[in-house]
């Protein structure tokens, strides 16, 4: 029931951004986005598997990955140096250059070298469309709930374009070749850079305040590293969600070596067995409301993480074309399952002044952890055949939670359990209720509760914003000018437009009887409705210019 009360939630938020023309633009661009980034990624491996085998397939993933991996760091910053909207629409104009290059060198025949190189030109700018999509959402949007809504889509282009690109590059395969694949996503990639061209928005909104170095980006990752060698716990948890993206890695490739010399059924199935693992994620994403709030986090994960690992290692003990989809989508549930409690445990036990950080070393290792999965993969079907390779790399992942299921069963007694009536207050919301569970968790963890008496001044009009308020019990008076505007009771929220505009507050809010409220500092509340890390340094960025005047 909660699962479905969440998906109501989100229908009726999702109409906010078909409402809005920019937003729905951009929204489109990022589907198409994922769509291109899944569809070309398995292209490219078909291709790689078809010319040397699995290990040219794995060698070739390294090639694309690793510098994919150092130049993440830095594309993270683009949106914090210049014009976001314009960071935006130049990013998918040189993808679809780059992929355009590539379907050419593809279906001329060029040099392997020639080929690879261009791919990892495309690879490489793909980097920076998250960041920059998420740091330019909270300038465009008029409204916390608008904002909200617009993270929420987000979230369902990406988990629909991991589906359909993988479907729609089998389809492909199945009547052309590699080089088809990528021409069209080419074209799409085009397509969405003229969707973000030209939107409609104030300059000043998606012009950064002010501007982050490339050093600081360095410092800022190094950071990171150094807060998991200090904190066990958190370093623990991180090992197990990079455990989960090496078997992704290794997964890329399998999908390729099962299609072709396993089940025979020709390159198009490497789409379409990606596919079914996406449409199995989705599936768990939408069931993972249930972890909110859960004392427990370790069951599920293990639980997810065997579900995870399990299908894969059946698929190669006893591989048929007709079970594999279905297993490879149990495959994807349980990953969702797993990588959401995960996260969610987590952002827990990690410090509060440090979990940005330690996010952000989680992201920065994805690309490594592909890589090693993929080469890893690769390996073991060269040494040992398709179907050991399967056997193995499903079993890596509940491996290594026995391996360290002592340490792991005692970080639930140790995490912070959010208050449950806080909770479902927080559920109520509508600028929060389409969040998923880590991020509805983080805000938990980061809200305190304030006993006001009547006649308190809570917000003053032209003072500066620092914090973002729900009424637990209680109300109050709002007043502009001097004349009153509306009273407020438990259940409603205030505080929200200081923090996303950047501006002084807009009215006075007059305690008019005893409150009870929920407070929110200004940076959770920013990296909780904006969905990105980013915005906690967009608020440091702010804050340090203040100071400075």
């Amino acid at each position: 029931m909660a699962s479905l009360r969440a998906m109501k939630q989100q229908m009726r938020v999702f109409g906010a951004v078909a409402r809005d023309p920019s937003l729905l633009r951009i929204e489109l661009a990022f589907f198409g986005f994922n769509m291109t980034e899944y569809a070309t990624w398995i292209a490219l491996l078909v291709h790689a598997y078809e010319r040397g085998g699995a290990a040219t397939a794995g060698i070739v993933a390294v090639a694309m990955l690793v510098p994919a991996g150092f130049v993440a760091p830095f594309a993270a910053f683009a949106g914090d140096r210049w014009r976001r909207d314009h960071v935006l629409s130049i990013g998918y104009l040189a993808q679809a250059l780059s992929l355009g290059a590539a379907a050419l060198a593809l279906s001329s025949g060029a040099p392997d070298v020639v080929v690879y190189g261009v791919v990892a030109i495309s690879a490489a700018s793909l980097t920076f469309t998250r960041p920059t999509l998420f740091a330019v959402l909270p300038g465009i949007t008029r409204t916390t709930e608008d904002l909200t809504a617009a993270n929420a889509v987000s979230g369902l282009a990406e988990n629909a374009g991991i589906f359909l690109g993988p479907l729609i590059a089998g389809i492909l395969l199945t009547r052309s070749t590699p080089a088809m694949v990528f021409g069209v996503f080419a074209v799409v990639t085009f397509i969405n850079a003229v969707l973000v061209a030209r939107l409609r928005v104030d300059a000043g909104s998606v012009t950064p305040s002010s501007r982050m170095e490339a050093s600081h980006v360095l410092a800022k990752t190094l950071e990171g590293f150094m807060v998991l060698r200090r904190e066990r716990h958190a370093r623990l948890v991180v090992l197990i969600l990079s455990a989960g993206v090496v078997v992704i890695g290794a997964l890329d490739v399998l999908f390729v070596a099962v299609a072709i010399d396993l089940l025979h059924k020709g390159e198009a199935w490497a789409g379409f067995l990606n596919s079914a693992f996406g449409l199995g994620g989705i599936a768990g994403a939408a069931v993972t409301v249930v972890l909110v709030g859960r004392r427990r986090l370790t069951p599920p994960l293990m639980g997810g993480a065997a579900l995870f690992g399990g299908p894969i290692a059946v698929a190669g003990a006893a591989p048929a074309v007709a079970s594999a989809p279905l297993l490879f989508a149990a495959s994807g549930f349980g990953r969702s399952v797993a990588s959401v409690a995960g996260n969610t445990l987590l952002q827990r036990i990690a410090p509060d002044d440090v979990v940005s950080r330690v996010f952000g070393v989680l992201e920065g290792l994805g690309m490594f952890a592909l890589a090693i999965g993929s080469i890893s993969a690769s390996s073991l079907v060269e040494a040992f055949g398709i179907r050991t390779a399967l056997v193995v790399v499903g079993a890596f992942v509940p491996a290594v939670l026995l391996l360290l299921r002592t340490p792991l069963l005692s970080l639930d007694r140790e995490a912070k359990v959010p208050d449950a009536e806080g909770l479902a207050l927080l559920r109520r919301l509508p600028i929060f209720a389409p969040l998923p569970a880590p991020a509805i968790e983080r805000i938990m963890a980061n809200l305190v509760h304030l006993d006001v008496v009547a006649g308190t001044v809570l917000m003053r009009e032209g003072d500066v914003g620092d914090r973002f308020y729900v009424i637990a019990e209680g109300a109050v008076a709002v007043t502009i000018e001097g004349e009153h505007v509306k009273d407020l009771h438990a259940g409603s929220y205030f505080g929200e437009i200081a923090l996303l505009r950047d501006v002084p507050r807009t009215a006075t809010v007059t305690a008019t009887t005893a409150l009870t409220l929920l407070s929110l500092d200004r940076e959770p509340f920013l990296e909780a409705v904006t969905g990105h890390p980013q915005a906690r340094e967009r608020a440091e960025a702010v804050a340090d210019e203040r100071l400075k005047n």
